[in-house]
């Protein structure tokens, strides 16, 4: 029988769901009209190349369609001074040589006579994505406008930035819907000096900007971009800048500051509403960035954000410079938005040691303001005598191995052959179903809160011809072989690619994930990831390099010794609310990125030492690796245990994790155990300047 002709449907609730994209062509009316090589980059066909290539990948039809509106006066004034706006709609009826002359008033901006209307609509197509977003109509969306925001000041136009966009939507969200913590990800290239300035005294908005710096050489050249600008009075601690202070910064270099200071940071803060201001310029090819970073690596950044605030993220165009990597990387974005399996990462995991330094910067100077690193050691790096002793470090330090050639070339046509190529590598087909279940009836999907596929178990026969090459013992026992069908049948979808990922009950979580483990190898994967919560009586064997298994446990099991791909955490998650953050941040997540594993299989055995928000966490966070090929086996069906995993891989809203608990000292060092360990190893796991000297 086809596997088609049995899949039935659990029931359907309601949630929030659907991606809203917010396009408008007039927005492109605004361009240069005389030459300035500063300013002739920022150019119309940003948008609609952009919006192009969401079309060509047929994701446009699949987005909720929003009209833009225009912002109006009183919406701008939120942030703008009213002499800003005066000046603004006076360009409307200027000729090219008042519209040249007002111009040069500011720091690389020009006007047009379209551009007062083009920033209206800007700022109200970000406010309607908030709308939208904020209402329940939809779970996340992007805002393609022009010109940007995040340069633009209180008083003045700055960097293509007439008004800030960003900080307009934010105060705006703050009013209409009572907001408490909004979080701003603004992982342009540039530093959104215009965002800090009028927010540096609000502890209601964290805002987090990665920029290119190079010790103060970089526009727009100010020392309040350093990691030490960390906010002012009671916004002290809100303000988190970390400096690249060196180009070719690439997938790794990104992803080790998202584990390591901003995702600890944002999940601490529990915001209510995420807003990126989402510069593509620290793409590869950028003229801007001249940055390594592929498209994909904005799929990931996107999916960790889309952790947060149950789901409710708006995503801002700001920058983007090189045409074609601009294009695939909005798209990568919008895909990752409408719930797609997240693409494989490429390049070495390995963070460079600028990034290392400037990571525990940033994490020195915010020491004080945040409950995470209450107990890390940073004082090492208050007593290097001067910056320029890291800097000499840093210099004489080769930035990745993937530091690409088509990059210091600055040649777009190369780039975009280049991308051309990649992007048809790393683009899969996606699985007609995301997730699938067995059952005996069609009654017992009643336990699943939200639309699963059933598959049917497989038979006896089947179990032994598998099993019998790799497992003989455990074919005589017909218990066991009927522990294995759930699980077996599930796992045959997701390794054919039928379906994205799926759960399978089993009475015998252990031995389900030995077999698992090795008919998965037999297959041709060649790396596995195995996440096992609980008592774990049988460890298969991983001395090939096949299969990485962390084993979560409240005591470590007698007769286990940690290993390169054999690794045990002792955690008892506190009773009082979600410590289990800082495992997942500061080594699991890191762990699993440095093995860049082709299939992730994630168990729940007896005697969990994880609550239902742990458990939770460990499968979200996990999504984003082998294509979001996910196997989980589940020994203790909890009613809500099993619809809070089922909903996080069906792609349904993020439940929310529970209140942020600091983890103890004892569970801190721990952690510096495992990292100290490990890091040579793992590589990701290198966020300490004194540790990441040791690696070269």
């Amino acid at each position: 029988m086809n596997f088609f002709d049995y899949v039935l449907f659990a029931p359907c609730v309601a949630m929030a769901s659907g991606t809203a994209l917010i396009y408008d062509e007039e927005m492109t009316t605004h361009k240069l009209l005389w030459d300035d090589p500063v300013c002739d980059i920022e150019v119309p066909e940003r948008l609609s190349s952009s919006y192009e290539h969401l079309k060509s990948y047929h994701l446009v039809e699949r987005c909720v369609r929003v009209p833009a509106r225009e912002g109006s006066e009183e919406e701008i004034l939120l942030v703008h001074s009213s002499e800003h706006l005066e000046v603004a709609k006076s360009t409307q009826t200027m000729n090219e040589e008042e519209l040249k002359r007002v111009s040069a008033n500011y720091d690389a901006f020009f006007f047009h006579p379209n551009t007062y209307r083009c920033a209206r609509l800007a700022v109200g197509a970000t406010l309607q994505l908030v709308d939208t977003v904020m209402s329940g109509k939809v779970c996340n969306g992007m805002a393609l406008v022009r010109p940007p925001g995040h340069h633009s000041q209180r008083n003045a136009a700055n960097g293509f930035c007439l008004f800030n966009n960003v900080a307009i939507a934010a105060e705006y969200a703050k009013l209409k819907y009572n907001l408490q913590r909004i979080l701003i990800v603004d992982w342009d290239v540039h530093h959104g000096q215009g965002t800090q300035y009028i927010f540096e005294e609000d502890p209601s908005v964290l805002y987090f900007s990665w920029h290119r710096y190079e010790h103060q050489e970089f526009w727009p050249s100010l020392k309040e971009s350093d990691y030490d600008a960390v906010g002012l009075g009671k916004g002290k601690g809100f303000n988190i800048n970390l400096p690249w202070n060196k180009v070719g910064m690439g997938n790794s270099d990104y992803l080790a500051v998202f584990f390591h200071v901003l995702l600890p940071m944002a999940f601490e803060f529990d915001p209510e509403l995420v807003i990126v201001s989402s510069g593509y310029d620290s793409g590869i090819g950028d003229p801007e960035g001249q940055m390594n970073a592929t498209p994909e690596i904005f799929a990931h950044l996107t999916h960790f954000l889309m952790q947060l605030a149950n789901g409710k993220l708006c995503v801002i165009l700001e920058g983007g410079y090189h045409l074609k990597s601009l294009s695939e990387s909005v798209c990568m974005t919008v895909k990752t938005l409408l719930g797609d399996p997240v693409p494989q990462i490429t390049g070495e995991m390995a963070p460079c040691l600028s990034a290392v330094e400037s990571i525990q910067n940033v994490r020195a100077a915010h020491k004080p303001y945040w409950k995470w690193l209450m107990y890390e050691d940073t004082s090492f790096l208050q007593n290097l005598s001067t910056k320029s002793h890291l800097l000499k470090k840093a210099d004489s330090n080769p930035c990745t191995e993937h530091e690409s050639k088509i990059t210091k070339d600055d040649e777009t046509v190369k780039v975009e052959k280049y991308l051309e190529l990649h992007m048809k590598n790393i683009l899969f087909p996606v699985p007609p179903i995301k997730t699938a279940v067995t059952a005996e009836s069609e009654g017992s999907a009643h336990v699943f809160s939200v639309p699963v596929h059933l598959v049917k178990q497989m038979d006896k026969t089947e179990i032994k011809a598998l099993v019998s090459g790799f497992y003989p013992h455990l074919v005589k026992e017909d218990k066991t072989l009927v522990s294995l069908s759930s699980m077996l049948a599930v796992l045959d979808k997701v390794l054919k690619k039928e379906v994205c990922n799926g759960i399978a009950e089993s009475p015998e979580s252990a031995i389900a994930v030995a077999v698992a483990l090795r008919h998965s190898v037999c297959f041709g994967f060649q790396r596995v990831l195995c996440v096992f919560v609980g008592d774990m009586q049988i460890i298969p064997n991983t001395e090939d390099g096949k299969i990485l298994i962390i084993h979560i446990c409240e005591k470590e099991q007698a007769g286990n010794t940690n290993s390169k791909n054999y690794i045990s955490l002792s955690w008892k998650e506190d009773a009082e609310g979600n410590d289990f953050f800082s495992a997942v941040l500061g080594f699991i997540l890191p762990v699993a990125y440095s093995y860049q594993p082709n299939l992730t299989v994630i168990a729940v055995g007896p005697n969990r030492s994880l609550g239902i928000s742990g458990i939770s966490l460990l499968f979200a966070s996990l999504q984003g690796l082998a294509e979001s090929r996910i196997l989980a086996v589940m020994e203790d069906t909890e009613i809500n245990l099993m619809q809070n995993v089922t909903k996080i891989l069906v792609g349904g809203s993020t439940p929310h994790f529970g209140a942020y608990v600091p983890p103890t000292q004892e569970k801190v060092n721990k952690i510096k155990v495992l990292r100290d360990q490990f890091q040579q190893e793992w590589k990701m796991l290198q966020c300490s300047v004194k540790d990441g000297i040791s690696m070269n």
